[in-house]
């Protein structure tokens, strides 16, 4: 799946799951279940995630202007910022909402629940055999996200068909409940990455020691100094370093960047700047 290939994917995949989206509120709240609008607020997690994989391609064929040198890569993250926000919210809507079904049992209509979940089921098989193969880090991404809501509509087929032939309507409180704290560590863990990203941390899935000792094996490089790894999205990563070197002819320095590029590409680290030293290392 290259290219337009996977922008034409996520579209359709977000164009369905928009859609069911919004029916899944309505199933939920003509048939009493809250767990299909548990179900919803999973859904809603979906699109923002597949809406920020397409973000995140569409973005990546912008170039830089003097303006934005660095583009707009940080859009995904201020993205997913806001929407780890207002998932926490709904989360905790949905704790709050269970509570009160716990203590006031309203009637649930288990054939609509069904049916609703069935159409939930079957949506997100469509929308994960879309997205299953790809090797963009984005698009892998959304597609466990899919998986994961894919469960999700099963979990509540099961319930419905457990309401329908026992009226034990409190599995559907339960239920909410469960999907709620899947929505709510989702959230805290989108919140955490996002707030990392911002604050400019050193990736999460980058060795930073490991790097270093790495470019300092190079032949001809004595030491690396001053070293700062950020991120400026979540696959893009920048580094900027000091290289001790006692090899003063520009050929083989030229080389020297070119091995350490290409090293640090393995990382994902796609923006390298480093400055050549000769002589001892400044403290």
């Amino acid at each position: 799946m290259q290219g337009n290939g996977i922008e034409r994917s996520l579209e359709i995949a977000i164009a369905l799951t928009s859609v069911f989206f919004v029916v899944e509120v309505m199933g939920g709240l003509i048939s009493g279940s809250l767990s299909l609008l548990g179900d919803a607020g999973h859904i809603f997690r979906d699109v923002f995630a597949l809406a920020l994989s397409l973000g995140a391609v569409k973005v990546a064929k912008k170039l830089p202007t003097k303006n934005k040198t660095f583009g707009y890569h940080r859009v995904e993250i201020f993205a997913a910022f806001v929407n780890a926000i207002i998932l926490i919210g709904i989360s905790g809507w949905i704790f709050w909402k269970a509570y009160q079904r716990l203590l006031l049992p309203k009637p649930i209509e288990s054939t609509t629940m069904f049916v609703v979940a069935v159409m939930g089921l079957l949506v997100n098989l469509y929308v994960a055999f879309k997205l299953h193969g790809s090797q963009d880090l984005n698009i892998r991404s959304a597609f466990i996200h899919v998986v994961g809501d894919t469960i999700s509509s099963g979990s509540v087929i099961a319930a419905s068909v457990w309401i329908f032939f026992t009226g034990q309507i409190i599995v559907d409180s339960i239920l909410s409940v469960a999907i709620g704290i899947i929505i709510l560590i989702s959230a805290f863990v989108i919140l955490k990455d996002s707030v990392c990203i911002l604050l400019e941390f050193t990736p999460k899935e980058v060795d930073f020691d490991k790097i270093v000792e790495e470019l300092e094996s190079i032949k001809g490089v004595e030491n690396v100094y001053s070293v700062h790894m950020w991120s400026l999205c979540s696959n893009v990563h920048a580094l900027d370093a000091h290289v001790l070197t006692s090899n003063r002819d520009l050929e083989e320095l030229e080389k020297i960047k070119e091995i350490i590029r290409g090293r640090l590409k393995k990382y994902n680290i796609k923006h390298v700047t480093l400055e050549f030293e000769y002589g001892k290392e400044e403290s």
